[in-house]
């Protein structure tokens, strides 16, 4: 039985599938589908043909859909052409650009952004505060932390000897920029608040604060002695330079931060 809101708004040639939950204040453009066992937060925005709770390799065998349940939060805008598979849990205020593609098994934190043509091919797991660009290309058993950038081009790739049946997923740690048209191989991690420049091919490890270009890429430099070419001050850590989009856009970083402590010592009774 499917629970829709009475305030949802569903334009013509929209097909509804079974165990559908759709929330307060939902539209959904024209010629969506929405497949068995989809949720939908409320204030959410579906754009036109898009199909949400894809079938996957088991619906082939006998043309029955398993139960893949798919959950998308509350204020969340989906834009048209895009598809996205079941057993995915999306966290709320997710935004996506035109045709993305996000296969099964992933999960997806709050606040985050997939721009167009994006490919996430399942079995990541990208946090909070995620900004991924148009055309980024995210191969299975990637872990991407919180408040990372992503920029166009990028692809994260899995397999060290392919073709393989070996998934050695690409990690991004906290803070960390990777630039235009990067490729990182199996297995490197990106630690925090390193930058990978436009074009590198990371074949190793990048440590904390390191600037890495190149193919292969090679420490080049530190973020901490980047500068703004306008006004002279430093840039990085980009937290306390930047706060678009951010948790902090109404304040910066530090005071944000300290009151998020201060929450946390109030709810353990400090």
């Amino acid at each position: 039985m499917n629970r829709i809101d009475k305030s949802a708004q569903i334009c013509d040639d929209v097909v509804l599938g079974n165990d559908i939950v759709i929330g307060k204040n939902v539209y959904i453009d024209h010629r969506v589908i929405i497949r068995d066992h989809v949720t939908i937060g409320d204030n959410c925005t579906i754009g036109a043909n898009c199909i949400l709770g894809e079938y996957q390799a088991d619906f082939y065998n006998n043309r029955t859909n398993g139960i893949h349940p798919l959950i998308i939060g509350h204020d969340s805008v989906i834009r048209s052409g895009s598809i996205i598979y079941g057993d995915t849990n999306i966290g709320h205020h997710f935004m996506t650009g035109h045709n993305v593609t996000i296969r099964e098994k992933t999960e997806i934190g709050n606040y985050c952004s997939i721009g167009t043509l994006s490919d996430i091919q399942g079995y990541c797991c990208i946090g909070n505060y995620v900004r991924m660009h148009s055309n980024v290309h995210v191969g299975q058993a990637t872990h991407i932390e919180d408040f990372v950038w992503i920029f166009p081009y990028v692809v994260f790739t899995n397999d060290p000897t392919p073709p393989s049946t070996v998934l050695n997923g690409v990690k991004v740690k906290k803070f960390a920029v990777v630039c235009t048209s990067c490729v990182l191989l199996p297995g490197v991690t990106i630690e925090e608040d390193s930058l990978v420049a436009a074009g590198a091919v990371v074949t190793k490890d990048v440590h904390q604060y390191e600037v890495v270009g190149g193919n292969p890429a090679k420490v080049i430099s530190d973020v901490r002695k980047i500068k703004n070419h306008v006004t002279g001050k430093p840039v990085y850590p980009w937290r306390y330079t930047f706060k678009k989009y951010m948790p902090w856009e109404d304040s910066d970083y530090n005071t944000w931060i300290q009151k998020l402590m201060d929450e946390i010592g109030k709810e353990k009774g400090e």
